[in-house]
């Protein structure tokens, strides 16, 4: 073999030695920047918090409890196991629809409402619903939703409905009553209520399922 084959074979061999060197080092760094770059990040929806359900479910009317309906102005009963008397009651009438509010005195002498009201289903149902004073501090029922300490309450039903009193219950014996009720997602209900003229004062109901209430002694 010549000197210039064996000068062209070299060279030759050198080259394709340098090439090699080029395609390892470009793969080596190639594969570098694939293991330092982190994927790119799956975005997750955030989870839901489940909402809580309702209070209590209303029961339906029956023969195995006490009926409220039957309830009368001086009569001693027990709510949850807990005394009070029945003062007084209002019978309140709106848009053809009834319920009878009673007055109610327990063993600290605090005063709260029953309400108890049949309502439309298929059978109909009793609703039994234990009120509590909220402090409103002067606000006013919005048409609209409304925060409550912390917790939006949204309208559901407002207008003027008539009464009649009976008993002790620090309204006039016949007059008009303004109110306008709200609910909160998890079922909580809040109420206000003013005789017209007068200030509106508002209230948490607490729903009573069946068997919550019994009469101990009647009224003489």
């Amino acid at each position: 073999m010549s000197v210039t084959s064996m000068v062209v074979l070299g060279l030759s061999i050198a080259l394709v030695l340098l090439l090699l060197g080029a395609f390892w080092a470009t793969l080596r760094q190639d594969r570098k920047g694939r293991t330092s770059t982190p994927p790119p990040a799956v975005e997750v929806a955030p989870m839901e918090t489940p909402m809580p359900a309702p209070v209590s479910v209303p029961g339906h009317a029956g023969t195995d409890y006490t009926d409220p309906r039957t309830i009368r102005v001086g009569d001693r009963i027990e709510v949850h196991g807990s005394p009070a008397r029945v003062l007084g009651a209002m019978h309140i009438s709106w848009q053809g629809h009834q319920w009878t509010e009673y007055l109610l005195r327990d063993g600290t002498r605090r005063l709260q409402w029953l309400s108890v009201e049949v309502r439309a289903g298929d059978p109909p149902h009793l609703e039994v619903l234990l009120w509590n004073d909220v402090p409103t501090q002067g606000m006013v029922p919005a048409k609209s939703m409304l925060i409550m300490e912390g917790v939006e309450f949204f309208p559901i039903e407002r207008g003027t409905a008539a009464f009649r009193s009976e008993g002790d219950t620090g309204y006039p014996d016949r007059g008009l009553l303004d109110f306008a009720d709200y609910r909160a997602s998890d079922g909580r209900l809040l109420s206000f209520e003013r005789l017209q003229g007068g200030a509106w004062k508002a209230n948490y109901a607490q729903p009573l399922p069946p068997g919550s209430i019994s009469i101990v002694r009647r009224a003489s």
